[in-house]
């Protein structure tokens, strides 16, 4: 189900200067950073990639969505922990990304933890625009 623009509740703006290997800043000053690829795709490593930052941001969404659902199983998140690792690599479209979305939920046992998880999967906006185009693992 798509959004309407008049449904909008932020928007974040981002530009990039010489793609995979210069800048990339956002409109409000906040955030500047250098990108180069990394290493093992040929580039200097210098600065960060795009996928560390879409690593960083899908994370912190998913832990927000793990909040959201935990906040209505009355569940403990106290001392939870969510890592997006995101590869890059071929297809048969050129390149696509896989992710892992790990979470450390030490207050609730493990059934309740992976449930979570998987409420949270449902309801994280990463995750809506992922699915069906990227593989997201839950660990």
């Amino acid at each position: 189900m798509s959004i309407q623009q008049s449904d909008v509740l932020y928007t974040a703006v981002a530009t990039a200067h010489n793609g995979r290997d210069g800048r990339v800043a956002t409109d409000d000053g906040r955030l500047d950073v250098v990108v180069n690829p990394p290493e093992e795709l040929g580039g200097s490593g210098a600065g960060t990639n795009p996928e560390q930052l879409f690593a960083a941001g899908y994370s912190a969404c998913f832990q927000g969505a793990l909040g959201v659902v935990a906040r209505g199983r009355n569940a403990d998140l106290t001392g939870s922990t969510v890592t997006a690792r995101v590869g890059l690599g071929k297809n048969d479209d050129g390149f696509g990304i896989i992710v892992e979305i790990s979470a450390t939920l030490p207050a609730v046992d493990a059934a309740t933890a992976r449930d979570l998880l998987e409420q949270a999967h449902q309801v994280c906006p990463y995750s809506k625009a992922t699915r069906g185009d990227v593989t997201v693992t839950l660990v």
